[in-house]
């Protein structure tokens, strides 16, 4: 009992911050490229605090989040960053058994600043997963990402290497993209420098940062270099069209909302032929395009926005050929895995042992 008391308590707390994200609850609702429209037609959305598709941490955290507040995507970009920032920092979580350091490298005329996460105590040259950050190309940073990262690189047992790459609004596509390929590259070539073997590379990614990993692994893939051993897309975007069913199901109510999704799209692009390009609509890829892709594992949440764009996305890379596991966390919404209020959830735990185990078997 005391657990679950502390549990609310948590979630009630960061909620609070996260205000900003929540979005007035709709019955029905359908998505077209141009937003949110309203349907007779529509299908019919269950209440998210009753709804038995959602678990019941979950919900405890959607029914203070969907309280009241002002749209995420009415505020500033500064304002906005603050509301991820200190709904993160407002939860105690453990961050003991890895070192830190950090590292500026300029690569292909780039420069990025690395943040690198070992395992406390670890010996030799271990491997090393790239992580890209989420935050819709505009939120996030390493402090609101850092116990997610620790704890893949714990479980693990491998070496993390958080890329800093530059927000948007300013820069816009393929700004960051080129920066989160360029560190790529450096730390395959340069292992050395930060004791890790950059022959035995992956990339790990979540919401934008999963779309943006899996950009750098194509990328990759098509200057043959650096290679990219194993792939880790956490509820990634996956399609720039807003047409999906879960896009249509979980629009409102259920932490990323579609109004969000669309204005963190304008932030990155609003150019037509790159958000139809297979380095941003993931599942615009021929199979000519995925065949030779790494050994990847795509994680969604069941009731998330982005959910069926990452499954289509998996199922396109299994017919190009490609080994690829998708798995969908029941009960669980978008960046479960990030969010330190759901830290302890049991979907959340399991989900880290997955991605874990993942990369131990294929780095």
């Amino acid at each position: 009992m005391k657990t679950t008391v502390y549990f609310l308590k948590t979630v009630t707390l960061s909620a609070i911050l996260l205000a900003g994200i929540s979005c007035k609850r709709s019955a029905e609702v359908t998505l077209s490229s141009k937003g949110i429209e309203t349907s007779t037609d529509s299908i019919t959305v269950a209440d998210y605090a009753t709804d038995p598709n959602i678990e019941r941490g979950s919900r405890e955290f959607l029914k203070i989040l969907n309280s009241g507040g002002t749209p995420l995507e009415k505020l500033s970009k500064e304002d906005a960053r603050a509301v991820l920032v200190n709904a993160q920092a407002s939860v105690n979580v453990d961050y003991s058994g890895v070192t830190e350091s950090e590292k500026t490298i300029t690569e292909d005329g780039l420069t990025v600043k690395l943040n690198i996460v070992r395992p406390a105590n670890a010996q030799g040259k271990l491997p090393v997963f790239m992580f890209v950050h989420g935050g819709g190309w505009i939120l996030g940073d390493y402090p609101t990402h850092k116990r997610l990262v620790h704890d893949l690189v714990v479980l693990s047992g491998y070496v993390a290497v958080f890329v800093n790459y530059t927000p948007s609004p300013e820069v816009r596509y393929p700004v960051a993209v080129n920066e989160i390929y360029a560190a790529t590259k450096w730390v395959a070539k340069n292992g050395n420098e930060i004791n890790v073997d950059g022959s035995r590379l992956g990339i790990v990614g979540n919401s934008a940062g999963g779309n943006m990993a899996a950009a750098t692994a194509l990328i990759a893939k098509e200057k043959n270099g650096p290679a990219i051993k194993f792939v880790d897309l956490l509820w990634p975007v996956a399609d720039a069209s807003f047409t999906t069913e879960s896009y249509q199901k979980f629009a409102t109510d259920r932490f990323l909302t579609a109004s969000v999704m669309k204005w963190m799209f304008d932030q990155y692009t609003t150019n037509a032929a790159d958000r139809k390009d297979y380095h941003i609509s993931l599942v615009n890829a021929t199979q000519e395009q995925l065949k030779g892709f790494p050994t990847t594992l795509i994680q969604v949440a069941e009731n998330d926005i982005l959910r069926d764009e990452g499954e289509t996305f998996g199922r396109h890379l299994d017919e190009a050929g490609v080994n690829v596991t998708t798995v969908r966390y029941n009960g669980t919404i978008h960046d479960f895995g990030l969010l330190n209020a759901l830290a302890t959830q049991p979907s959340t735990r399991t989900m880290l042992q997955n991605a874990a185990a993942a990369l131990k078997q294929n780095l």
